[in-house]
């Protein structure tokens, strides 16, 4: 992993062609404006759309809710790409992540939590995935600023 705290790797991919949670793996995912190839949203109200199309995770942030005992895995809350090595800390409403090759990402907003992920956590507490209550323990959207095919093991950089 790299020692660079503003550049990672992609570690998982996810979606649902039917709609919800869990996302299942897939070892590449096409990213357009309007979402992820593959990928169903039930809900357009609260997900999907350009400034939604992308949700992302920092796989730390999964690793520490892990640590804590929930019982979350990868793709479990909805997330379609997780990253490895950027700092939790680094990501934001107009930070742009660079995609080895062509893909660009820029994050719009963070993801809130809603009761469809509760199976993942301790007695359902989905809050435990809120920027509320703690801003790096967070799931973030995203918008396709340049669209493309992301892989796994391919590295992303944030912008500085």
């Amino acid at each position: 992993m790299p020692s660079d705290p503003l550049t990672g790797v992609v570690v998982g991919l996810h979606v649902n062609p039917n709609g919800g949670v869990p996302k299942h793996p897939v070892s590449t995912l096409q990213v357009h404006t309007q979402g992820c190839a593959g990928d169903r949203q039930n809900d357009r109200r609260h997900h999907g759309g350009p400034d939604r199309a992308v949700c992302l995770m920092a796989e730390e942030v999964l690793t520490g809710l892990m640590g804590d005992g929930h019982p979350i895995s990868p793709g479990s809350t909805g997330e379609n790409l997780l990253i490895a090595g950027i700092e939790p800390t680094a990501y934001a409403p107009g930070v742009r992540l660079n995609f080895e090759g062509d893909v660009v990402l820029e994050i719009t907003t963070d993801a809130p939590p809603c009761k469809t992920i509760a199976a993942s956590f301790i007695d359902g507490t989905f809050r435990a995935l809120s920027h509320k209550r703690q801003a790096t323990v967070t799931r973030w959207y995203a918008r396709v600023v340049e669209e493309g095919t992301l892989v796994l093991g391919q590295s992303v950089r944030r912008d500085q």
